[in-house]
């Protein structure tokens, strides 16, 4: 999917994450924060690498503001925040999971 304009998901209460994505030229970018960033930063960054592969995501820049959210939560905020921000119509639903 392109990115063609800033989106956001979620919120920044305990437990759930704040997903910004804005439109950039070149590479994927990914920044994550999170104040459980030494201990599962590992598995955050692998569920939003995953989650970005399956959406065909290439470009773009994606900044993560995370409070602890479990996997699922990571992955339907990103899966959200990248649907606003992407132009493709209609959504191919199989992608999601």
């Amino acid at each position: 999917m392109k990115i063609v304009r800033e989106a956001l998901a979620g919120t920044q209460e305990s437990s759930d994450l704040m997903v910004k994505i804005a439109p950039a030229d070149g590479e994927l970018e990914i920044v994550i924060h999170s104040e459980v960033i030494k201990q599962f930063g590992d598995q955050i960054r692998q569920v939003v690498n995953e989650t970005l592969h399956a959406l065909a995501v290439r470009q773009g820049l994606i900044i993560v503001e995370d409070k602890g959210a479990l996997d699922c939560v990571i992955r339907a905020r990103l899966q959200s925040a990248v649907l606003r921000a992407a132009e493709e119509q209609p959504i191919d639903w199989s992608k999601m999971s």
